[in-house]
């Protein structure tokens, strides 16, 4: 039973070092949100932007040549929490953007979820984000 109403709660779906792995994990964030009955919820597009961003950083920086990303989701009674696992080196820190079109994922992901923060993995990282769904 306990593992049951985990399954309800927490959503994961691993992807591959690869560009069509983003758009991959947005749409899955959005089957989990309308699983979860959140389509309507205000912040959901906040969810799916930031979802994009964490995927792009991980493909990008985070995740070694063959090697892969889990993307985790979970909602509990007051927050919806994501989480990017990924085993590359190194820290991520919001970054002060340039006129190009890099820097600005920490930074957007900082601005529109409640909390963020980077937890060590062996190997690797987790880069999460929260939500509050009052």
């Amino acid at each position: 039973m306990n593992e049951q109403i985990e399954l309800l709660r927490q959503r994961d779906q691993f992807y591959a070092r690869a560009r069509r792995s983003v758009p991959a994990a947005r749409r899955f964030t959005e089957w989990s949100l309308s699983y979860w009955g959140l389509t309507e919820w205000e912040r959901s597009a906040d969810v799916l932007l930031c979802v994009s961003e964490l995927a792009t950083n991980a493909v990008v920086h985070g995740v070694p040549p063959g090697r892969g990303f889990l993307l985790r989701l979970r909602r509990d009674g007051t927050v919806v929490r994501v989480e990017v696992h990924d085993s590359g080196t190194g820290v991520p820190a919001v970054a002060h953007p340039t006129l190009d079109e890099g820097g600005r994922g920490l930074l957007l992901v900082s601005a529109l979820s409640d909390k963020w923060g980077v937890g060590e993995r062996n190997p690797g990282k987790i880069v999460w984000c929260e939500f509050a769904l009052t």
